[in-house]
C-alpha cells in the first residue's frame, strides 16, 4: 500500500522560511517524478514544484527564487525549503506522485504566514 505523509507545516512570520517533508513508503521515489501541489482556501489546487528521477526541478513561477525541491532516494522522502514566506502562500500543501496511471497523494500540511 503506498502512502505519503507530509510534515513540517506551521505557523510562520511573513519573510520566515519552513521545510515541509513527504516520507513515501510501499514505493519507492527513485524511479518517479514527485510534485508539491498546494490548494488555499476557496481556491484550486495549484502546482508548485516537481523534481524529476534524473534530477531535473520545476518550480511555478510565483515560488522561484524562495522555494527549492529536493529528494533522498534512500531516505525516500522528498522535500520543499520555503524562504521568504509570503501572506499569499498559506494553503494546505500536498505531496503528488503519479506512478502509471495512479495518482497518490498525501493528506497535506497546513502553512499559514501571517504576523
Amino acid at each position: 500500500q503506498v502512502q505519503l505523509v507530509e510534515s513540517g507545516g506551521g505557523l510562520v512570520q511573513p519573510g520566515g522560511s519552513l521545510r515541509l517533508s513527504c516520507a513515501a513508503s510501499g514505493i519507492s521515489i527513485s524511479a518517479n517524478t514527485m510534485n508539491w501541489y498546494r490548494q488555499a482556501p476557496g481556491k484550486q489546487r495549484q502546482w508548485v514544484a516537481k523534481t524529476t528521477s534524473s534530477g531535473t526541478t520545476g518550480y511555478t513561477d510565483s515560488v522561484k527564487g524562495r522555494f527549492a525541491i529536493s529528494r533522498d532516494n534512500a531516505e525516500n522522502t522528498v522535500y520543499l525549503q520555503m524562504t521568504s514566506l509570503k501572506p499569499e502562500d498559506t494553503a494546505v500543501y500536498y505531496c503528488h506522485l503519479p506512478n502509471r496511471a495512479t495518482n497518490y497523494w498525501g493528506q497535506g500540511t497546513q502553512v499559514t504566514v501571517s504576523s
